[in-house]
């Protein structure tokens, strides 16, 4: 399940990206125009900071800003960023220790399948292509 601070984060990454190219961004103006306590909104941004997928810059004219082209960011970086690995097993996620189960799991290659087609799906949608409005999932 995809929490708030994921879905926030993908709507903090859209506003950034909205204001245009090298825009700082105050986290207040993103705050009120989303609706989104500036409070938590704090929190969702330390991690996309972290992440290295946006820049703070403090003192006057300060903000956040992208660090690459909305056409470069992909829905998956940043629910990865927000919400840590997307996997729906833990026997799935990245670096997980190998299963003592995985010879006889039945249920492995269904797991496997739904992970690659979530995957695939997140990483095929960018920042663009939800700010222009186009669903990919649906060509």
């Amino acid at each position: 399940m995809v929490s708030t601070k994921g879905r926030y984060a993908i709507r903090f990454m859209i506003d950034l990206a909205e204001q245009g190219p090298g825009s700082r961004v105050r986290l207040d103006d993103v705050a009120q125009r989303q609706g989104i306590s500036k409070k938590y909104l704090e929190v969702v941004v330390k991690l996309l900071v972290a992440a290295k997928l946006v820049r703070g810059v403090s003192g006057k004219g300060g903000g956040y800003q992208l660090l690459r082209e909305p056409r470069e960011y992909t829905v998956g970086e940043v629910l990865r960023a927000a919400e840590g690995p997307l996997s729906i097993v833990a026997c799935l996620e990245e670096g997980a220790e190998p299963c003592p189960r995985e010879q006889a799991c039945k249920t492995l290659a269904m797991w496997q399948q739904f992970d690659a087609m979530t995957r695939a799906f997140f990483g095929g949608i960018t920042l663009l292509d939800l700010m222009e409005g186009r669903h990919p999932w649906e060509e």
